[in-house]
């Protein structure tokens, strides 16, 4: 289980902020008003909108509760299910039980009509039946013979004193068998018709409403989330992020490598000149992606801040590269398993410190180092890219049209971009225009780089998904970057 807590960093922005719209507060509860807090903003200038917006959402004024929706459906398991399915299955139920007390009713109906019935016609036989029940010997079946009645009516007959047979009773009987036929056709129209058994369901519930509903004490609706959004000067900044994870931002561009001082056993791995309004992102060995406002990061004076304060890293995973730049930059992508695909920063920014998981990467596999194919970088703008260079570990290079990639927005493995040799990977790609520069270990583990032209590019020319071409260069290739 991870538990996520607000940096001391995060904390003092956030009083910081608060303290700038609040002069006080007043708690003015009483008798004649149970709930009265009075906020006093600064200034009066300060619109009341925006000062309800930071209370919602800096304060415990507005919050979401989470429901667990587990019912007992009507197959007997308890399931968890949507509202709109717990509805479904109540209004199915209503329309069952309505179902069977209308059908138990309209037999209870029916069944007292059968016999009132029989009494009917022996009120019209009286004599005739009182003669019969003296003289037979089995009065029952000889009611039954003469006057065509039921064992059930016949029974009944039997059973009733003489005094129900009177004049008087046969009046009733009319009155009661009236009253129960209009209540059989009702019954008949509930169970025949399944638009009255929604209207008579429909006027049970508003019943019921009016019966027992109260007013509700709490207000409960969807609302979105109250954000207040910090206002970020649209300024140039240049990101500095040193080899062990600690990244800093520098106004302006233009800076020297050399100008950048680390801790010892510490060193520079990369600078990248951007906007304060960009962003930062982090690239975890198992393809997982994180990302920090360039205007969160400490400013250049000190040594910075570890990148891992500022996201939450999986346990056993890595930060493999960096990346800073604006929303709409289009990055190449590829895994050393030789896949690779386009998206563009804006696809890759989560606004949870976890990231979100975007490259998908083969066991025992891990991210190459992303490649800038277009848009703007720093104060000059950088030329779309025509054409991608992959470059093995075994030495092979193969370059191909940029067109023939594609671009995925939500991520994935992506397309093969070299056909690699057993037991080889891809050291790089990137995404270029006239050159690129290729890097890597030499003899005695020295540091080796080459930069290749166009000239030598296109002898490695072929379809995307080839095996390229084997470059002599002395050293094994570890990375694989652009050259403007």
């Amino acid at each position: 289980m991870r538990l996520n807590f607000l940096s001391v960093q995060e904390q003092n922005q956030l009083k910081a902020s608060m303290l700038a719209v609040l002069d006080g507060v007043r708690d003015e509860s009483s008798k004649d008003a149970p709930v009265r807090l009075v906020f006093e903003p600064k200034t009066g200038k300060v619109p009341q909108q925006e000062l309800t917006t930071a209370l919602l959402a800096h304060t415990s004024l507005e919050t979401s509760a989470p429901i667990n929706l587990t019912m007992v459906g009507l197959d007997g398991k308890p399931v968890q299910k949507s509202l709109r399915q717990m509805l479904d299955e109540w209004i199915a139920f209503r329309q069952t039980t309505i179902t069977r007390r209308s059908q138990h009713r309209l037999d209870k109906v029916l069944d007292r009509i059968h016999i009132l019935e029989g009494r009917q016609t022996v009120l019209l036989n009286i004599d005739e039946v009182i003669a019969i029940i003296r003289q037979s010997d089995e009065p029952k079946a000889a009611l039954i013979a003469r006057f065509a009645l039921s064992d059930r009516q016949a029974e009944d007959i039997l059973e009733i004193r003489l005094r129900q047979l009177a004049r008087l009773e046969a009046i009733k009987i009319e009155q009661e068998l009236k009253e129960l036929r209009e209540n059989q056709g009702k019954l008949e129209e509930i169970l025949g018709n399944p638009a009255a058994l929604r209207r008579l369901m429909v006027k049970e519930i508003e019943q019921d409403a009016k019966q027992f509903a109260d007013a509700r004490r709490t207000l409960i609706q969807a609302e979105k989330k109250a954000v207040v959004s910090a206002r970020v000067v649209d300024e140039p900044v240049t990101v500095v992020v040193s080899q062990k994870g600690w990244v800093r931002a520098r106004t302006g561009h233009g800076h020297e490598a050399a100008s950048f001082a680390f801790k010892a056993g510490d060193g520079l791995y990369g600078t990248f000149e951007c906007r304060s309004v960009d962003q930062l992102l982090v690239f975890g060995s198992n393809g997982r992606i994180y990302s920090v406002p360039v205007a969160q990061l400490p400013g250049a004076r000190g040594d910075g801040q570890p990148v891992t304060t500022l996201i939450d890293l999986e346990p056993g995973t890595t930060i493999a590269h960096y990346f800073a730049g604006p929303a709409t930059a289009l990055l190449l992508l590829a895994s050393t398993g030789g896949y690779g695909f386009l998206a563009t920063v804006e696809n890759m920014v989560s606004r949870q410190r976890g990231g979100k998981a975007f490259i998908t990467v083969g066991e025992g596999e891990t991210v190459c180092a992303p490649s800038h194919a277009a848009h703007s970088s720093g104060s000059q703008p950088l030329a779309p890219a025509t054409h991608v260079a992959c470059a093995s570990a075994g030495g092979r290079i193969l370059t191909f049209e940029m067109g023939e990639l594609k671009s995925m927005e939500k991520g994935g493995r992506g397309l093969v971009l070299i056909d690699l040799e057993p037991k080889d990977q891809l050291a790089g790609a990137a995404a270029y225009t006239r050159s690129i520069r290729i890097a890597g270990m030499g003899r005695g583990a020295k540091p080796r780089e080459e930069t290749l032209e166009i000239r030598s590019l296109n002898n490695a020319r072929a379809a995307r998904a080839r095996k390229g071409k084997v470059a002599d260069l002395g050293f094994k290739p570890t990375a694989v970057t652009r050259v403007e």
